[in-house]
């Protein structure tokens, strides 16, 4: 089999993410409906307000450390102004203590993330990591989750994960583009640029998603382009795909 250099994403595809951030979502809630009690708030009108905030946060500052914290905040600082209660020093930063503290939990795999890697890595392929965020945090994650095991020195992080940094991966590694995979649960971050950098992609659909992925795919695929529900369906289907196409492009045999 021709060995594939295979990109994988880690949040909500190798190791759970999302959930934490709901958790520690729903506890913002709760403070928030507590300080402001007679207030009249709508709690699922602070969180969707939290959420637009956190967007533009992201959007601008990409996946740096402070954005998620300091969306409880900026929540926190439109409501004091809208209904006039007072803001305490005090609770802005129980908030951010509050927000940082989703980026302290244990890890947990996704399942089959051990087989998934193990079989590939068998198979003969290269493996890469390529993760938004901060690279302190992100790293912590790849030691506690034991994937330096995978990928060794093939780990890459960047707060501003997108289709210019692929494409200068890409060219800079000099992988060759049809032989090369991205793997990931996010279609702004990881499946759109993928495509549009004219490499194969897997699209792992996370458990729970944020409105930042949920996204239209508007790029028509150059190679593969698949939707998995598992880990542990990735090895068959990059074998049989690559098998498919090798047999595509040899030359037919006399009759």
């Amino acid at each position: 089999m021709t060995k594939q250099i295979i990109l994988f994403d880690m949040d909500d595809t190798l190791i759970y993410c999302n959930k934490f951030f709901d958790l520690v979502m729903e506890q913002f809630a709760d403070q928030m409906e507590a300080w402001f009690h007679g207030y009249k708030l709508s709690i699922d009108e602070v969180k969707k307000k939290q959420a637009e905030i956190d967007l533009e946060r992201v959007l601008v500052e990409g996946f740096s450390p402070d954005h998620f914290p300091q969306s409880f905040v900026d929540t926190y600082d439109y409501y004091s102004d809208l209904t006039g209660r007072h803001k305490s020093e005090a609770e802005i930063e129980r908030l951010m203590e509050l927000g940082a503290s989703v980026y302290g939990h244990s890890i947990e795999p996704y399942p089959y993330m051990e087989e998934t890697l193990r079989t590939l890595t068998a198979e003969g392929h290269e493996l890469h990591l390529y993760t938004g965020g901060d690279p302190a945090i992100q790293m912590r994650k790849v030691k506690e989750a034991g994937l330096e095991r995978y990928f060794a020195a093939r780990i890459h992080i960047t707060r501003h994960k997108n289709t210019e940094f692929l494409d200068g991966l890409i060219r800079s590694h000099g992988f060759d583009r049809s032989r090369t995979w991205m793997i990931g649960n996010s279609l702004r971050t990881d499946i759109i640029p993928a495509l549009t950098c004219g490499i194969h992609a897997i699209f792992m659909p996370a458990e729970l998603e944020w409105s930042y992925n949920q996204v239209e795919v508007n790029v028509a695929p150059v190679g593969a382009y698949f939707t998995l529900s598992s880990l542990h369906l990735i090895p068959e289907t990059i074998r049989d795909y690559t098998a498919a196409a090798r047999q595509a492009e040899a030359p037919n045999e006399p009759a």
